[in-house]
């Protein structure tokens, strides 16, 4: 277990932690995992590694007290040790899951402010910031992990819509192109320039991307999402194949009888249109939203 935060760290000091991406490729095999050698094994039953084991056991039992009691307990053990402020970043993350936002934040300055340059400091920053409602300061702290691995395609999400949904449709563009650049084939980068087309009202440039999405990840709000670009085009047929399949998976949603009801008002069939509307607004759709469509 300790081998995972061990190397993370290590990898993130040395090389600023330029996150790794799946591109997925038509057949990959299992890698066997190396055997240890005999002086990972006596490294393995030192104490610091052996804290940073428990920590890491007590993070997955998700008992953060434990877990914050390890990693204290590791740093002061070997206090001049290169590798503790990769374990205060994580830290920091722990005081976070623990409730602790003040420490969490207190921490993880501190980490930014000794290692400027340690990405996965930034990236920790930045999710604290954004899980506290602190959208401007996490998009800035994004900015600076791009200034410092301009490749960082995990910045380069975030920070890119962050950026469309302030109105920054330039900014989000400049992100994702690096994201099709780099990771063509991941998730992330057909939900970017899926969101990024259907926001900007280019929907038969979003639908490639969204059936894309759906091939990885059938989520109600794809399906929704995927069948309102499919009907601004004016494509009815797959709009209600797509809508039938995603209400298979998920018959409450209320974004899917919208649309539906949508669908079903362009093609005048207002009976079931209100119907469908009734059914969205009584699943929790905005009431004006959804009456809107027949005014």
């Amino acid at each position: 277990m300790f081998k995972k935060i061990l190397f993370a760290a290590i990898f993130t000091i040395i090389a600023f932690s330029a996150t790794a991406q799946t591109i997925y490729p038509p057949m990959e095999f299992a890698k066997i995992p190396p055997k240890p050698t005999k002086e990972e094994e006596e490294m393995a039953k030192q104490p610091y590694f052996v804290l940073i084991d428990d920590a890491e056991k007590a993070i997955e039992a998700t008992d953060y007290e434990l877990a914050i009691n390890k990693l204290i307990t590791a740093m002061a053990t070997e206090p001049d040790n290169p590798l503790n402020i990769a374990l205060m970043s994580n830290l920091g993350m722990v005081y976070y899951y623990n409730e602790q936002d003040s420490l969490a934040m207190r921490t993880l300055d501190d980490v930014v402010k000794r290692s400027p340059r340690l990405v996965s400091g930034h990236e920790n920053r930045a999710r604290v910031l954004t899980g506290l409602g602190r959208d401007k300061e996490a998009y800035d702290e994004y900015a600076k992990i791009i200034e410092i691995d301009s490749v960082n395609t995990d910045a380069r999400y975030y920070h890119g819509m962050m950026a469309l949904y302030s109105g920054q449709r330039d900014i989000a563009e400049r992100d994702f192109a690096v994201m099709q650049r780099v990771v063509p084939l991941s998730r992330r980068t057909y939900l970017a320039m899926g969101t990024l087309y259907a926001l900007t009202g280019r929907d038969r440039e979003a639908i490639p991307y969204l059936r894309k999405l759906i091939d990885f990840e059938a989520y109600a709000e794809y399906y929704a999402q995927l069948a309102g670009c499919l009907i601004a085009v004016e494509d009815y047929n797959e709009a209600t194949d797509i809508l039938a399949k995603g209400m298979e998976r998920y018959p409450n949603d209320p974004e899917l009888y919208y649309y539906r009801a949508l669908l079903n008002r362009k093609r005048y069939l207002n009976d079931d249109a209100r119907r469908d509307a009734a059914t969205a607004i009584k699943l929790g759709a905005d009431p004006n939203r959804v009456n809107a469509i027949f005014k």
